[in-house]
């Protein structure tokens, strides 16, 4: 009787789970894509709505080691070191902290450790979203200064950014740095763009006003969605639906 051939093996399901690229660990991650905001963006880039509601979903985070990033397959080969550290594990256990600013402020402090200054900047000024969404005030102020002291630890700062770091400043009631900031950018004849908000910055700042005002304030019509040159000031020419995929990985 023939002996019958053994049976090929059966191919391996591949994993479904993304894995955390500092510890492991396989946990379940919706994916992510923004659509195009159809409301202007903030003077500090933040953007209008549907996007402005998803902050929820910008960062993905390991249930095991608390990682967070727009993509927590793909980590920094320093990462892991910033995760397994003291500072680390004490802003993840902060219960001051609203949960999701949490989220921005590890991904902030990964960022820092690795060097990435200016991406830092970004995410602990998200952070500050996040607390002004919940009204705590105090946080937000801080945060908004941690995120100007990043910028300028940083390269070099170009005009679109700068006015940034003034809306930060203006937001957080640093009045005199914001005045000075905004005086000394005004001197370096930046793009009529620019200049635009920033004469809404300094006329804000003068009158003590923290408040949140849009890019369409500075650069109208329209308000509802946003000009060509709303666009361009989320940084060297790019509107922030890339601005935003390109950070999240995407673009």
């Amino acid at each position: 009787m023939p002996v019958p051939s053994p049976a090929p093996p059966r191919p391996q399901a591949a994993d479904p789970l993304p894995r955390c690229g500092v510890c492991g660990t396989g946990s379940r991650q919706p994916p992510f894509r923004p659509s195009p905001p159809e409301q202007a963006p903030d003077l500090d880039l933040r953007p209008g709505e549907p996007v402005r509601s998803t902050m929820s979903r910008w960062l993905q985070q390991c249930p095991s080691c608390g990682y967070a990033a727009p993509n927590i397959t793909k980590a920094h080969p320093a990462a892991a070191q910033a995760v397994a550290a003291a500072p680390f594990r004490a802003l993840l256990a902060e219960a001051g902290y609203p949960p999701l600013a949490r989220r921005f402020l590890v991904w902030a402090h990964v960022l820092e450790e690795t060097g990435a200054l200016h991406a830092a900047a970004e995410a602990t000024l998200q952070a500050a979203w996040v607390a002004d969404d919940l009204g705590k005030d105090d946080l937000a102020r801080m945060w908004r200064l941690d995120a100007v002291a990043l910028w300028r630890g940083g390269p070099p700062l170009d005009p679109e950014q700068t006015v940034r770091v003034i809306d930060a400043l203006r937001r957080a009631e640093a009045w005199a740095d914001a005045s000075a900031t905004g005086e000394a950018l005004g001197l370096a004849d930046p793009p009529e763009a620019v200049a635009q908000v920033l004469s809404l910055e300094l006329r804000l700042i003068a009158a003590r006003d923290a408040g949140r005002h849009t890019v369409a304030s500075a650069l109208p019509p329209p308000a509802r969605r946003p000009h060509v040159t709303h666009q361009k000031l989320a940084g060297r020419g790019e509107g922030f639906v890339a601005k935003l995929k390109r950070w999240l990985g995407r673009g």
